[in-house]
């Protein structure tokens, strides 16, 4: 009795157990997701603040928008590019590596760009706008080139594979339209009379002697009795020859 107590208690330990990790999971899961949901959002709400400023504002606080807009841009679009692509080519793994390293002097860029947007002084952000435009454009250079790069791969694997798709095709439909008429076969001609073995091979036979000629009747067949003739009710039978 004690010993089947101590199994239930241990399967209802277990079945609690199991029920927290899937809490925990569950809840996780549900957290990760919520956080995307307020990452994507605020990052939709800073583009399109960042586009209203690049319009609205004129002078370097337009340009330093203009140059946070391209940047996150660039950014955001080789970082989908790569991740979309290192699922169906692994040899894309080293260039996401190379991206994150790049992600790091972009979002250093970012920070800096974020922080002269509220800088009062006209003349010193002026003055930072030219390091602050050609860094922006070495990085996003790099990240312009790493995509494309990917794109090219894909589009020219799908190339290759469309060329061998159409040679096979090719090959294909010439089998199927390779078809021959075939010709009747002809009767196998009779074969030869064997060879005699006197030698006289290839004589025509000759008439056999026993056949009768076409000039001659065909003799009498005595040795086939006559068919006895049809007799009819009136007729008498023939009377017995007598020996006497």
């Amino acid at each position: 009795m004690e010993t089947v107590i101590t199994v239930f208690a241990l399967l209802f330990l277990v079945f609690i157990g199991l029920g927290a990790y899937v809490t925990v999971k569950a809840v996780g899961a549900a957290k990760r997701g919520v956080d995307r949901t307020i990452a994507q959002a605020r990052r939709t709400v800073e583009d399109h603040t960042l586009r209203a400023k690049s319009i609205a504002q004129v002078g370097p606080a337009g340009e330093i928008a203009q140059l946070r807009l391209a940047l996150r841009s660039s950014m955001r679009a080789t970082q989908d590019a790569l991740h979309a692509g290192v699922a169906e080519d692994e040899s894309l793994r080293e260039s996401l590596g190379l991206f994150q390293r790049l992600s790091a002097h972009g979002q250093e860029l970012d920070a800096d760009l974020k922080r002269l947007e509220s800088e009062p002084d006209r003349t010193t952000l002026a003055a930072h706008l030219p390091e602050l435009r050609r860094r922006t454009e070495r990085i996003t250079r790099a990240a312009d080139s790493l995509r494309w790069a990917a794109r090219d791969r894909a589009h020219r694997f799908a190339e290759d594979d469309l060329d061998a798709l159409n040679a096979q095709i090719d090959i294909e439909t010439g089998a199927l339209r390779h078809w021959t008429r075939t010709e009747p076969q002809q009767a196998p001609p009779w074969p030869d009379a064997p060879a005699a073995a006197d030698g006289t091979a290839g004589r025509q036979p000759g008439p056999d002697p026993r056949a009768p000629r076409a000039d001659e009747a065909p003799a009498p067949a005595a040795l086939t009795p006559p068919s006895p003739r049809a007799a009819y009710p009136w007729q008498k039978k023939p009377r017995p020859e007598s020996t006497t």
